[in-house]
């Protein structure tokens, strides 16, 4: 199969590029490689894919001519580009158009492909809202400008499903961990905080926060899975995460106990929209896709921390 990867340099992008490869698909990865955060760590992680064989597109998927720009003979198209999380820097502006507008961009494209099967869209628990522990089937409620606009995005692409144009799913992916993890997450700023003996930011109220912190190898299973279940898949919305509950305080707990040292913490304000609970209800996955990650928590932060010391201590 030849496969469309779109966000190929981030984190959950480059890992599900790597496995798409392994399993010997052809696999062309876009990115604009921008500078929401280090471009050192983009370039490193595309490095490791173009020693694997993986093509990668530099690409705005913004650009009203993206169609001109891109291979006509996809088989899948996995759409992970996204202005993401919750940040004081990004504007409204930066989810609408990241999110919105260059999925919409991204639809037009497909449309002009003769041979897709399925678009599969990369969702977030984010789109529950404040608690994210509901089957998909739940009205969502999101708390922030990522929600909306990640939600708007996953609509847009599920309507060509319901009009019959395209094959498409949406995965919503819960709290993922591990390896190449952006600067600005938890456990990568636990780890370096760790390493470097300054403090931690931790948001008030947050260390009680229940999360499904989910490795990133457990994820990609799930959303690799889709290929040749286009059937079962097609329009639905699926959660992708453990079940398996922690605290923010058993993520700390976790990075001091494989690193073998303390870290200074440094109470901040709460900030808006911040998820108070998920919990990754994957009854659905399991059925259509026999979905069952098996990490744990500790496995992952020891993943983690290794890859860190690799390339950063």
């Amino acid at each position: 199969m030849k496969i469309l990867v779109t966000g190929a340099s981030g984190f959950i992008g480059s890992h599900t590029c790597e496995r798409l490869k392994s399993l010997e698909h052809d696999v062309v990865g876009v990115d604009n490689f921008n500078d929401y955060y280090s471009l050192e760590l983009k370039q490193l992680n595309e490095k490791a894919l173009k020693d694997k064989g993986v093509t990668i597109v530099k690409q705005d998927l913004r650009d009203e001519k993206l169609a001109e720009n891109l291979p006509k003979d996809i088989d899948y198209i996995f759409h992970f580009a996204a202005q993401p999380g919750i940040s004081a820097t990004s504007t409204f502006e930066d989810y609408f158009t990241n999110n919105v507008i260059a999925t919409k961009y991204l639809i037009d494209y497909a449309l002009q492909l003769d041979n897709l099967k399925l678009f599969v869209n990369i969702g977030t628990s984010s789109i529950y809202g404040l608690e994210a522990t509901f089957p998909e089937d739940v009205a969502p409620k999101p708390a922030s400008h990522y929600g909306v606009t990640k939600l708007t995005a996953e609509q847009l692409v599920l309507q060509k499903s319901r009009e019959k144009q395209f094959n498409a799913c949406s995965l919503r992916l819960y709290s993922v961990i591990g390896p190449r993890e952006r600067p600005e997450k938890m456990y990568t700023k636990l780890i370096a905080c760790a390493y470097n003996e300054t403090a931690f930011p931790l948001y008030d109220g947050s260390a009680a926060h229940l999360r499904s912190f989910t490795y990133v190898g457990d994820i990609v299973d799930g959303i690799v899975s889709v290929i040749g279940n286009v059937e079962k898949v097609n329009g639905e919305i699926i959660n992708l995460g453990t079940e398996v509950e922690h605290t923010t305080q058993d993520g700390i707990d976790a990075v001091e106990e494989v690193i073998g040292k303390s870290i200074n913490i440094d109470h901040v304000a709460a900030r808006a929209g911040d998820q108070l609970r998920t919990k990754a209800n994957i009854e659905k996955a399991r059925r259509l896709l026999n979905y069952n990650p098996q990490t744990t928590l500790l496995e992952g932060v020891r993943q983690q921390v290794e890859w860190y010391k690799k390339y950063f201590v």
